[in-house]
């Protein structure tokens, strides 16, 4: 049959149309907090992660030459204004959510994705998140959500097992966030302490309200009371710099260790007072010997004139550009199943999403603060003086702790 004139000018133009469709963004729903004393958090998230997806950009996209396109949103540290959050995410036709960090708010959010995913199974929804919620893969797993960062038990357990190694430490001090990561903390902490080295004792154990504390003064006050060889804490944000500030301006004289002192402004707050006082666990630090992440702070630092963190952004954007590709499709549902057991060669080394749970694993470090001595301390960190120095590396496979995730799985595609 001879094809007429017009039917050649209807396919033509629907060529260029499937075309252009199929060089559309793939827009990822970027939820953080963007206000409230947190706010710090979710600005420096922001430009981390816009920073690891202009990567993937410059080195063509997905599916052959689509670009991966963030949109902010601000879940203003509530789950209420998550929730609401989500309800526009669908209303959108956006198909992927990229996560931080509170607790409180990734579970209900994860939970009101996979319950929008069973109600709604063409307008499914993959959730990845950086928080370290326990439950998020464990009690309360789900097969649409992937969790990016340690939780609370992994972190605890590699801190613990380093302090109970340290034959100076008999007395330990806790302090808090009084939300569920706080409490997880705390109970994780005192429990394998107590198992791992049963003479070290708890002298002191305190909650505090999250994200509302301004003078830390009078928990200081407590600590140098108690008589603790080192002080303990999971907090983060506003809280962990103004923790970290008030000891230091108390001339508190002993170590603090904890988790998140690398990031979001300590180490500017603690200053000279960090100085072989502070320790802290976490997946990177300026000293760490990686060249792929050396260039990418120095990378970093040129663009923003800022500090350079190694956010999990990394792991959470390349590994969602792997599985896209791998499913060959946006389909949330072969992402989903192509993000199971992925692996990735990180900044620090390998990386793997665990299908059972959808727990992340790499190696962790644990540091002290100390001065820059341009041999073993060659970086500093928010400033030239003080770096960072390793005093472990944990292992990947040494992190995998077991699992009460019981996952019900759709069928696959």
């Amino acid at each position: 049959m001879k094809t007429t004139p017009y039917i050649v000018v209807a396919l033509t133009g629907l060529g260029a149309f499937t075309c252009a469709y199929a060089k559309d963004p793939v827009v990822i729903a970027y939820v953080v907090a963007l206000s409230g004393p947190f706010a710090n958090v979710g600005e420096t998230q922001i430009k981390h992660a816009q920073f690891v997806v202009d990567k993937i950009n410059n080195h063509g996209g997905v599916l052959g030459g689509r670009k991966l396109e963030l949109l902010p949103m601000d879940h203003k540290n509530s789950p209420q204004e998550a929730l609401v959050l989500l309800s526009k995410i669908v209303d959108r036709g956006i198909r992927f959510i990229s996560y931080c960090c509170a607790s409180h708010v990734a579970v209900p959010l994860a939970e009101a994705v996979q319950r929008h995913n069973t109600r709604n199974p063409h307008q499914r929804i993959v959730l990845l998140v950086e928080a370290g919620d326990q439950e998020l893969t464990n009690d309360k797993c789900n097969f649409w959500s992937f969790s990016f960062l340690a939780t609370a038990e992994i972190l605890a357990d590699a801190l613990t097992s380093y302090v109970a190694r340290q034959p100076n430490i008999k007395r330990v001090y806790l302090i808090n966030q009084d939300y569920v990561w706080g409490h997880q903390n705390q109970r994780f902490i005192r429990d394998m302490l107590t198992r791992k080295q049963p003479n070290i004792r708890i002298v002191g154990d305190d909650l505090h309200p999250l994200g509302k504390v301004k003078d830390f003064a009078p928990y200081v006050a407590k600590i140098r009371a108690a008589k603790p060889d080192v002080v303990m804490t999971a907090n983060w944000g506003n809280d962990m710099v103004l923790l970290v500030k008030a000891a230091a301006e108390a001339r508190l004289d002993l170590e603090i260790y904890t988790y998140y002192a690398v990031l979001y402004g300590a180490p500017t707050a603690m200053g000279k007072a960090a100085t072989d006082k502070v320790k802290a666990i976490y997946r990177w630090h300026p000293n760490v010997e990686s060249e792929k992440e050396r260039v990418a702070m120095h990378d970093y630092q040129r663009r923003y004139n800022l500090q350079y963190y190694a956010l999990p952004s990394s792991n959470v954007f390349n590994m969602l550009a792997k599985a896209i590709d791998s499913a060959a499709s946006t389909d949330p549902l072969g992402v989903a199943y192509a993000l199971e057991n992925i692996q990735i060669r990180g900044g620090m080394g390998e990386v793997w999403m665990r299908p059972e749970d959808h727990q992340l694993f790499e190696p962790l470090y644990i540091m002290t603060f100390t001065a820059v001595n341009g041999r073993d301390v060659k970086y500093g960190i928010e400033g030239p003086r003080i770096g960072t120095r390793t005093e472990a590396r944990i292992e990947a496979a040494d992190t995998m702790l077991a699992t009460r995730c019981k996952m019900a799985r759709p069928t696959r595609p």
